[in-house]
């Protein structure tokens, strides 16, 4: 009878120590990954590849907001101007700061 106790005291004590392996890597998880994706964001937004792709892609804006009517104009600058609070200034070509700067809020 002894041995059965104690496989069976073996078994849930393997048990509760998996358990709570999992609720520590559950709370671990909890209060540290929005602190890691936050160091992941500002890297990332950091980067060359980020800014070259935002700035290409809001260069592609301006000429879509030239060639656009004047209803379209509205709609596009106020993406453009979302778009371009996520770059920083002094990543963008001057001309590129001059043309944003003059869009209408």
């Amino acid at each position: 009878m002894k041995p059965f106790i104690a496989i069976a005291g073996g078994v849930v004590g393997l048990g509760a120590l998996t358990w709570g392996l999992a609720y520590h890597g559950v709370i671990f998880t909890s209060v540290f990954a929005p602190q890691y994706e936050n160091v992941r964001r500002k890297t990332f937004e950091q980067s060359k590849s980020f800014r070259t792709g935002s700035i290409q892609e809001l260069r592609n804006m301006q000429f879509e907001y030239i060639k656009a009517s004047p209803e379209h104009k509205v709609a596009l600058a106020s993406i453009i101007l979302h778009r371009a609070a996520e770059v920083p200034a002094d990543a963008m070509p001057i001309e590129l700061q001059s043309f944003i700067s003059n869009l209408p809020n």
